[in-house]
């Protein structure tokens, strides 16, 4: 039997190959485009899209806690570091870790008083008194780490997923998969408080992913944005102004074909004239009770606690909006270098926590009152932990190898701690979580599934938790 089934091919050059090919070729492509999940992002990049699956949270409030506060000072209470304050931490705690500025003193104790909180007994420090108020909301993970010890490569670790700049910011990841609640306003906004994080703006950035996408800086205090206020008189000659320009720009586009960054421009342009109308009315807190403003502390005394006041309480607005992430950056506190305590840890971490505490609390009660924190996961971390001996004599280093953060509602559990470092505060021991699982958990909380969530740039699909990630189930509610 001859099993040789095949066809002889005519004699065709390859010129001739392309032109009889060519509409093949373009099927596929039609194909491609019309089975990406991203295909309707250049028409309506801030349009609401479906989750992949019910989600508990439909916002996301990021406390980025720059500067590192030392886990063994506020939520990770270690009894060890009383018994051998003052020893040398070679002949007690053991091999140590190579640290940033290798200046080590001695075991360090916490100069703040640790107490059981709430109905479920959370061990807090006095560092936060108003927080600790809070204890039975709170999941507070004690077995954070982080792939790096120094603050601009960790920064872009816990934003991004990659200690390198560059890649999409996890606000960025958000609005490319769920888009925003609110078309007058950007999906993923940063409230600046005073301190843009080591590492610049591209902690915000969009990367590989649309424009669009970017977080949109505004001021918390004093003018929200540039020429936020119209300054053209009559009106009418802006309006007249912007017709041109979306004229130009769509025959740019025309012409173009497909461009990110003019259709990203487009959309941004035409987002800055309705956030115009949105904008002032968003940052009016006239309208907030006087039993509201004391809750989070705007009329506070300190300076910085009326800073960040502010920044909670709009946070709380942009939620009721239905902005999608919103994350908050810190005071410059008395011209410190964030929490960033390599001396004076005393009055660092104290100054610090006193410009937050209230505010957090605040945030925390207000939106529990308005039924919109079982719909609001609110995350307060840092970038990495401190050492639990002195660098020099009164102050912490850097410490990627165990720390904590903590989240609250968004389909969390409150009142618990997951997972523990060792019994110095030094090392995670026991259910170690790495900042991929952290953010697959809050996509999760989102209602993504962190490895569908991809977009394809240089060849390869990309995603927040690159090939690593798990969802950390026991603290889902």
């Amino acid at each position: 039997m001859n099993s040789d089934f095949s066809l002889p091919l005519p004699n065709l050059s390859r010129r001739a190959m392309l032109h009889r090919a060519a509409n093949g070729f373009g099927g596929l492509a039609l194909a491609a485009l019309l089975n990406s999940p991203d295909r309707s992002h250049a028409a309506a990049p801030f349009a609401a899209k479906p989750s992949h699956f019910p989600a508990k949270a439909r916002s996301v409030i990021f406390l980025f806690m720059e500067g590192a506060v030392s886990q063994v000072d506020s939520f990770d209470y270690k009894p060890m570091l009383e018994k051998f304050d003052g020893r040398d931490p070679r002949q007690t705690i053991g091999k140590l870790e190579k640290t940033q500025f290798e200046n080590i003193g001695r075991v360090l104790k916490s100069p703040w008083p640790f107490s059981s909180r709430g109905e479920s007994g959370l061990l807090i420090s006095d560092l936060f008194p108003h927080i600790a108020r809070c204890a039975d909301d709170l999941c507070v993970i004690r077995s954070m780490t982080s792939d790096f010890p120094e603050h601009t490569s960790a920064n872009y670790f816990l934003h991004s997923g990659l200690g390198l700049q560059g890649r999409p910011s996890m606000g960025a990841w958000v609005a490319y998969g769920l888009g925003t609640l609110n078309q007058d306003l950007p999906g993923f906004v940063v409230l600046n408080g005073g301190q843009i994080p080591s590492g610049g703006l591209d902690c915000f950035g969009s990367g590989f992913l649309p424009a669009a996408f970017q977080g949109s800086l505004l001021n918390a205090n004093g003018a929200a944005l540039a020429n936020i206020t119209p300054t053209e008189n009559p009106q009418a000659r802006q309006t007249a102004k912007q017709s041109l320009v979306e004229r130009l720009n769509r025959l740019g586009l025309q012409q173009a074909g497909a461009n990110d960054a003019l259709e990203s421009a487009i959309a941004n342009a035409e987002l800055a004239a309705r956030m115009q109308v949105a904008i002032p009315s968003l940052m009016d807190l006239s309208g907030e009770s006087e039993s509201t403003c004391r809750l989070y502390g705007l009329d506070s005394e300190y300076v910085h606690t009326r800073t960040y006041a502010r920044q909670c309480i709009l946070a709380r607005r942009m939620v009721e909006r239905g902005v999608r992430f919103i994350e908050l950056t810190i005071p410059m506190v008395d011209g410190y270098n964030r929490w960033d305590a390599h001396g004076g840890l005393k009055k660092n971490h104290g100054d610090n926590a006193r410009a937050v505490d209230q505010p957090i609390s605040g945030l925390l009660i207000d939106l529990k009152q308005r039924g919109l924190l079982d719909e609001t996961l609110v995350v307060f971390a840092g970038e990495f932990g401190r050492t639990p001996f002195a660098q020099g004599g009164d102050g912490r280093d850097h410490n990627e190898h165990g720390f904590s953060v903590w989240l609250a509602g968004g389909g969390t559990r409150g009142g618990i701690a997951y997972g523990a470092t060792d019994e110095w505060g030094y090392r995670a021991v026991q259910d170690k979580v790495e900042m991929h699982d952290l953010h697959a958990t809050l996509l999760h909380l989102m209602g993504l599934d962190h490895t569908r969530l991809t977009f394809r740039s240089g060849g390869r699909d990309y995603r927040l938790t690159d090939v690593r990630g798990n969802v950390i189930r026991d603290i889902v509610s």
